[in-house]
């Protein structure tokens, strides 16, 4: 995907619809941030007069208001600063957690295949990562652009006041440094997006078909080719990635130019206007143009961050977007009651997950019904609150009554810091028979009234999974007896009693 997919007003209106910044509070942090960097401005100005005028050895009275100008503003800066960062970094923590919120409610109002088609892993890092790209950039990109336009306006301002060329001179210098050099920033960076992306992949595939394939590879003589193309694509991804770098030279020396051009027509301004101009007039002109420039020293990473927030809206926008699926025959939920036990079974590919959806949604406006996919998700934290996923009010007893229930209680009870343990990686803390005994045992801490169960015994030895399956169609054995549990399963035990839905490639048909 290019990262020009998502024009710049596109962007500004999606972004803005998704996080709904409280626009007061930015107005102040903006208020604050042209404070603070008004105060750096200020001090530059009063101290090239204080320096300009001391060296005339006035009596001290008369240099008092600046000295106490130069403190205050020194202070006022720093103080302003810290106000501007509280203030844009609650702002940005609430737009994020409000994005998170609608995107939640538009997946759950999304048709099924609309969801189900993202793995569980990608909709978390899409849900988390991508939404802290996209409310960054008011912290990282709309501030600093705002005070920049601000203080620069100020600043040319101030300067044509006392010479109208020099104030051109750095108009023309804060442009190049505000507009140009975060221009190419976002070029490069755009330019690198685009080549990772055309080369990563080539890339990544030749690595894996060796890390898969090596023995068969070796075996037919291809081996050393497949290294060779991995580490050919390597190559060429550096030499790709170090052409489109080389907007971000040029960007990075861009300010520079504009600073010393900017300085050179002051000290031309002032030698032109001769006598008739007073030192301490004299030292504000040459001086306050260096100041000028921290406001715009921001703007080439904002440009940046605007890119990578492109792309991380169209992430966002792509997972509610509808996409073009398979057909398949309407499916009508098969009722479900209090105290039933129903098995799925069928062909991968078949549909059970797609009946299990049909069911949830047939009990969706009384809410009475949760599903438990295959690959829900399991977080980087505690497995406390991996298990209070399910539950926010469920006791330790109750959590150490359901890992007792699926098996994990020794395993628990012999982690370092028991159910406080933190899973570092979430699912990559734990093994894969491991996370399914976690998962089940999420379900078994909800208190939904109808139960879900989307492959439950997936990657554990034939004989728990028998066992675990049974125990599940079981009614009181690891489910109350007034819950209904559905189960779709690849590995239903002959001795199962209890309704059988087979799902077909077209349609399903129910044993009792």
């Amino acid at each position: 995907m290019s990262t020009t997919d998502v024009s710049p007003v596109r962007l500004t209106a999606t972004a803005f619809d998704l996080l709904r910044p409280r626009l007061p509070r930015l107005a102040a942090a903006a208020a604050l941030g042209v404070a603070s960097l008004g105060s750096a401005l200020g001090l530059a100005a009063v101290s090239a007069w204080l320096i300009a005028r001391a060296w005339q050895m006035p009596s001290v009275l008369d240099l008092t208001v600046a000295v106490v100008a130069v403190r205050a503003l020194g202070i006022s800066r720093g103080v302003l600063g810290y106000c501007e960062r509280l203030a844009t970094h609650d702002t940005a923590l609430c737009a994020a957690g409000s994005a998170r919120t609608r995107l939640y409610r538009r997946l759950a109002h999304a048709p099924s295949e609309t969801v189900m088609r993202w793995h569980g892993g990608e909709l978390a890092s899409r849900l988390g990562g991508s939404v802290d790209e996209l409310s960054d950039v008011l912290v990282r990109s709309v501030l600093p652009i705002v005070v920049a336009a601000v203080l620069s306006t100020a600043a040319v301002a101030a300067l044509a006041l006392i010479s109208v060329g020099a104030a051109l001179v750095l108009a023309v210098s804060l442009a190049v440094a505000g507009c140009l050099a975060p221009w190419l920033s976002a070029r490069a960076a755009a330019a690198e997006e685009d080549v990772a992306a055309e080369h990563r992949s080539a890339r990544d595939t030749a690595a894996m078909l060796a890390l898969d394939h090596g023995p068969e590879l070796r075996v037919a003589g291809r081996l050393d080719h497949v290294v060779a193309e991995c580490e050919r694509s390597q190559r060429d991804w550096g030499a790709a990635s170090d052409r489109a770098a080389l907007p971000a030279a040029a960007a990075a020396a861009a300010p520079i130019l504009a600073i010393g051009a900017s300085v050179l027509g002051a000290i031309v301004a002032a030698l032109s206007l001769g006598s008739t101009l007073a030192p301490t007039t004299a030292a504000i002109l040459v001086l306050l143009p260096l100041s000028a420039f921290e406001a715009t020293t921001a703007l080439p990473a904002a440009a940046v961050h605007l890119v990578r927030a492109r792309i991380a809206l169209q992430r966002l926008t792509d997972l509610t977007a509808p996409q073009p699926t398979r057909q398949r025959p309407a499916v009508a939920a098969p009722d479900v009651v209090a105290g039933d036990r129903l098995a799925v079974v069928g062909p991968s590919g078949a549909g059970k997950t797609t009946l299990l959806l049909a069911i949830a949604e047939a009990h969706r406006v009384s809410g009475e019904a949760g599903f438990f996919p295959e690959d829900a998700h399991l977080f980087d934290t505690t497995v406390r609150d991996n298990l209070l996923v399910a539950r926010g009010n469920a006791t330790d007893a109750e959590l150490h009554a359901a890992l007792d229930a699926v098996g994990l209680r020794a395993w628990v009870d012999g982690l370092p810091d028991g159910l406080a343990t933190v899973l570092h990686g979430g699912a990559a803390a734990v093994s894969a028979g491991q996370r399914r005994r976690l998962l089940l045992a999420r379900a078994l801490v909800s208190d939904f009234p109808i139960v879900l169960l989307d492959e439950p015994t997936e990657h554990l030895d034939a004989a728990a999974a028998q066992r675990i399956t049974m125990d599940l169609l079981t009614p009181g054995a690891l489910f109350s007896a007034d819950r209904a549990v559905v189960v779709a399963t690849h590995q239903l035990p002959d001795e199962a009693c209890c309704p059988v839905v087979t799902v077909g490639r077209d349609a399903y048909s129910r044993q009792a």
